[in-house]
């Protein structure tokens, strides 16, 4: 039996869970989970705690500052980035130039200047980078791929996208530090940059020039003028919090409790803030059109306070059109306002609410022609992507729908992002190109 592979984790938050599950319980027999590094000595005590309720032996944990020396003395062959977005550059050109091969969530980086460096690493160590965008392995969207590939709709000239988070889930990017957007890059980097990618995916597309308007409608100080906002900084002890749907219990999760609550002490990192609160540097409401080196366009938009959950993506071709339609939380119910999408193990717990998906071809001078949802389709991990995702990237499966994506891959995602971003600034169409030059 050879070997088995030997995998270190950077960043302890709650979306490393997923991987050290599936690492543990799922593919055990060919990966050891052998590290952990994050800045936060007490999240990572939380993980190996967690780690033994799952009957597995906690692991050794490192400082951030200890990562490299980490790699060298626990012989890790690859590391999974799961740590704030804007220090995902140095930690996945560290382990490249460490010799390891790495496994990053997406987005890949927040800006060009940590693309190049990783690009430049991957060029110059000849290891490998794949990024985790799990929409790629949603059995929705694989069969999305699979009809425009067919040619049953001809060639496409144009994608109509429309993503919904809802008051939910769009709420909790502005309690965290993704609301600065230093740390995220926006919602258009680290949100919109799965949607980007399935397009590119979908398409076999890459973005030539983007155009985009949008602002912070809702969150923020914006809310005060609908009426929404109240006085407190953090939601946790302040009686100002109590009754307001936007709060965040962080003591009624244990999970969320033990892995922020009771970590804060360690580095001052608050999980509950104030979705109202000042400092937000991010948009809610964003508008993007994106011109493809296949001739399509996109015309795209983000909504981050909707009611209800999911998106529409409409595609039109030379030959018809495929429509698809998923919502994964028809409302927001009342007792489930305070919840975090996910609890802690991110996309795992399905929503309380009602949903459902349908996929739905009209070819010219024919009657419309609903496809069956696809066998492995399901409404927790988003869609089943999770499980399908993670046994490719540890290597328990093969991957003939090319589903795994590359540093390249990574790369023309944030670049739409970080163009929309851009245009954002200056008014103005952005060429993809002055941004990066992507050979």
């Amino acid at each position: 039996m050879s070997e088995r592979r030997r995998y270190a984790v950077a960043g302890a938050g709650a979306r490393a869970e997923m991987f050290v599950r599936a690492l543990t319980l799922d593919h055990a027999g060919t990966a050891e989970l052998v590290a952990f590094a994050d800045v936060n000595p007490a999240r990572m005590a939380a993980h190996n705690r967690w780690l033994t309720e799952l009957g597995a032996r906690p692991v050794p944990a490192y400082a951030a500052a200890e990562f490299t020396a980490m790699l060298a003395k626990e012989r890790v062959d690859e590391v999974l980035v799961t740590s704030m977005d804007s220090t995902h550059a140095h930690y996945v050109v560290a382990a490249l130039d460490a010799g390891c091969d790495v496994i990053t969530e997406k987005p890949m980086t927040v800006d060009a200047d940590g693309c190049r460096r990783i690009l430049d690493a991957v060029e110059r160590t000849g290891r490998r980078v794949s990024v985790a965008f799990n929409y790629r392995f949603n059995p929705l969207h694989e069969a999305v791929r699979e009809v425009l590939a067919s040619g049953e709709i001809g060639e496409i000239g144009s994608v109509h996208f429309e993503w919904l988070l809802d008051v939910r889930h769009g709420a909790d990017y502005f309690r965290r530090w993704h609301r600065d957007k230093a740390n995220s890059g926006g919602l258009l980097v680290h949100k919109s940059g799965h949607h980007f990618d399935l397009v590119n995916w979908w398409l076999g597309a890459a973005p030539e020039r983007v155009y985009a308007d949008g602002r912070l409608f809702f969150y923020g100080e914006s809310g005060r003028r609908h009426g929404y906002a109240r006085d407190y900084l953090r939601a946790h002890d302040d009686p100002a919090a109590e009754g307001d749907p936007f709060a965040l219990r962080l003591r009624d999760n244990p999970r969320m409790k033990e892995l922020y609550l009771d970590a804060e002490a360690e580095d001052g990192y608050r999980r509950d803030v104030n979705v109202f609160a000042p400092g937000v540097t991010i948009e809610d409401d964003l508008a993007v059109l994106v011109r493809y080196d296949t001739g399509a366009t996109m015309t795209y938009h983000l909504t981050a306070y909707a009611p209800w959950e999911g998106y529409r993506v409409m595609v039109n071709g030379s030959r018809g059109r495929l429509e698809l339609e998923v919502v994964e939380s028809d409302h927001v119910s009342p007792a489930g306002a305070n919840e975090v999408k996910g609890a802690a193990i991110h996309g795992v717990t399905e929503a309380q609410e009602k949903g459902h998906a349908s996929l739905t071809v009209h070819p010219f001078w024919a009657p419309p022609r609903e496809l069956p949802l696809p066998a492995a389709y399901s409404r927790t991990g988003h869609g089943g992507a999770d499980t399908r995702m993670t046994a490719v990237l540890f290597g328990a499966e093969k991957d003939p729908m090319h589903r795994s994506a590359t540093a390249r891959d990574g790369t023309l995602a944030l670049l739409t992002g970080l163009a929309a971003n851009r245009s954002l600034e200056t008014g103005l169409p952005v060429r993809v190109a002055d941004l990066l030059d992507l050979p």
